[in-house]
C-alpha cells in the first residue's frame, strides 16, 4: 500500500517554521516526511537555506514520523562525515531515518571552491562515497584513495538498524547505474512516460527496495492564486540538466527563469484549486508503482495546504 509523506523544503522556509510545519503535518495525517539539503535556495524569492542535519535531529525528536533526507557526498560533505552524521541519526532514532544520495548540483557544492566536475566524474565520485559510507556503517576502519580520500576512518557509534542508502535519480541512465548499489530510489514528478522509463531502468537493472516519488504541487482556494504561488516560488526549478545541475547561484537561476511562464511551470508543478484534482493526479502515481509519495506544496505558507491535506486529500488517498 502506498504511504504519503510531507516534504520539508529548506530552500523556502526557515528551520524553526519548518519544524512547526512538520509537526502539523504529522497531526494532519501524513505517514512520514522527507527533507531537502541545500546550501542555497533556487531563487532569491525563496530566501532560506537551513542546515538539514541540525534540523533532522530536532524533527525526529519532536515527531514520531519516519524522516529521510537527500545528501550529495563528495564535495561539500566528506563521505566520512556523512557516514558519521547518518549513523548518529540512525543510532538515536532506530528505523526512522534514511538518506538518499546523489551526485549534487553546483548551486550547493561550488561553495568549497573546488572545481565542479563533469557528470561522469560526479557519478563515479558518488559511487566511491557510497562504498566508504557502507563500510563505515558496517564498523570497518576505512582508508581510501580515489576521487575522495579517506585516512583510517572508523565510527564508534553505529545504528542497530542499518540506515537505508537510497539513490536519487531523474533519468533512466542514472537510475540504471544506481540499481547496482541502492536500497531504494527516489525521483520527482515528470510526465508518466518519463517516470515509467526511470522506474523500468532501476528495476531492470536489479534495483531493489522501495520506489519513492516527490510530487510538486500548488493548491489555493482560487486557481489564479494557486498559479501565482507556483510561478513565484517554483519557476526557477523548471530547467533540465545540464542547466539545473551547473548554474552556481540563486541569482543565475533568477536570471535564467525571468521569462518562464505559468504554462511552463505547469510542466513541473501540479496546479489546481480543486483538492479532488490533486487526489486524482496523486492516485495516478500510485498506479505507476510508487510505494512512497512525498507531497511538496511549493508555497511558503504551509498552513492552508496542511489543513486541506488533512481534511480532504489524505483521507481520499488512503480510502482509494
Amino acid at each position: 500500500m502506498t504511504t504519503y509523506g510531507f516534504h520539508a523544503s529548506h530552500e523556502q522556509i526557515s528551520p524553526s517554521r519548518l519544524l512547526a510545519d512538520v509537526r502539523t503535518a504529522e497531526q494532519a495525517g501524513f505517514d512520514m516526511a522527507m527533507s531537502s539539503d541545500h546550501f542555497s535556495p533556487w531563487s532569491e524569492r525563496q530566501g532560506h537555506s537551513g542546515f538539514t542535519l541540525s534540523w533532522l535531529g530536532a524533527a525526529l525528536a519532536t515527531t514520531s514520523l519516519r524522516i529521510g533526507s537527500v545528501n550529495a557526498p563528495g564535495q561539500r560533505y566528506h563521505p566520512a562525515i556523512v557516514a558519521q552524521a547518518t549513523a548518529t541519526l540512525g543510532e538515536m532514532f532506530p528505523g526512522r531515518y534514511w538518506v538518499a544520495l546523489g551526485s549534487g548540483q553546483a548551486m550547493n557544492e561550488h561553495v568549497t571552491g573546488d572545481p565542479w566536475p563533469t557528470k561522469d566524474v560526479r557519478q563515479r565520485r558518488l559511487e566511491e562515497c557510497v562504498d566508504v559510507i557502507r563500510r563505515l556503517h558496517a564498523g570497518h576502519e576505512v582508508t581510501h584513495d580515489g576521487l575522495v580520500t579517506v585516512d583510517r576512518a572508523r565510527l564508534y557509534d553505529l545504528p542497530t538498524t542499518p540506515v537505508p542508502l537510497l539513490a536519487t535519480a531523474i533519468t533512466p541512465p542514472t537510475a540504471a547505474r544506481a540499481a547496482t548499489w541502492a536500497d531504494g530510489m527516489i525521483t520527482i514528478n515528470q510526465p508518466h512516460d518519463k517516470l515509467r522509463a526511470v522506474v523500468d531502468a532501476y528495476r531492470d537493472g536489479g534495483g531493489k527496495g522501495p520506489l519513492a516519488l516527490q510530487v510538486h504541487l500548488s493548491w489555493a482556494p482560487d486557481e489564479a492564486e494557486a498559479e501565482a504561488i507556483a510561478h513565484d516560488q517554483w519557476r526557477s526549478n523548471v530547467f533540465d540538466a545540464p542547466l539545473s545541475l551547473d548554474l552556481p547561484t540563486a541569482e543565475h537561476f533568477d536570471v535564467a527563469s525571468r521569462d518562464v511562464t505559468v504554462d511552463t511551470v505547469r510542466g513541473a508543478v501540479r496546479i489546481s484549486a480543486d483538492p479532488a484534482q490533486h487526489v486524482g493526479w496523486i492516485h495516478e502515481y500510485t498506479e505507476l508503482g510508487f510505494d512512497q509519495i512525498y507531497l511538496h506544496f511549493v508555497g511558503q505558507d504551509q498552513a492552508r495546504w496542511l489543513d486541506v491535506a488533512g481534511s480532504t486529500v489524505l483521507p481520499a488517498l488512503k480510502e482509494a
